[in-house]
């Protein structure tokens, strides 16, 4: 796929940078994604543990497709933290589309943890003659 015909052009995990500071005292992660492709649409799926689905937030602003979620901290009563290997914290990934994503009809849901984004492609234009008056 060359550079003009992508419709989806992914930013590396060295490359996500946050604008701005963040204003809440947690580590940010990039989700692990997979991206399908058919004739038809792109899928986007994404890991986000820990997710409920009140605190995924997806914008679209301009060409950048962004998703934003929270994984709250579960207080586990009566116990203390002996040994931790999970951290939790805030996941951020953003996606630049091109012209040949249909905006519109972007859908997505989260399942167990795991969020799916169907981004239709328009349909291309279609021929017409155009009388003239």
């Amino acid at each position: 796929m060359t550079d003009q015909t992508k419709t989806l052009d992914v930013q590396k995990e060295q490359e996500l940078s946050v604008e701005g500071e963040q204003t809440r005292d947690r580590d940010l992660f990039v989700p692990r994604t997979d991206i399908l492709e058919s004739d038809d649409e792109i899928v986007v799926i994404a890991d986000l543990p820990g997710v409920d689905p009140k605190h995924v937030e997806i914008t679209l602003e301009r060409n950048v497709l962004t998703i934003n979620a929270s994984a709250l901290e579960e207080d586990l009563q009566g116990y203390s933290l002996v040994y931790s290997e999970y951290a939790s914290g805030d996941y951020q990934r953003r996606f630049v589309l091109s012209d040949t994503i249909d905006r519109e009809k972007i859908s997505a849901s989260v399942k167990d943890g795991v969020l799916r984004l169907r981004l239709p492609k328009a349909a291309p234009a279609k021929a017409r003659k155009i009388s003239i008056n």
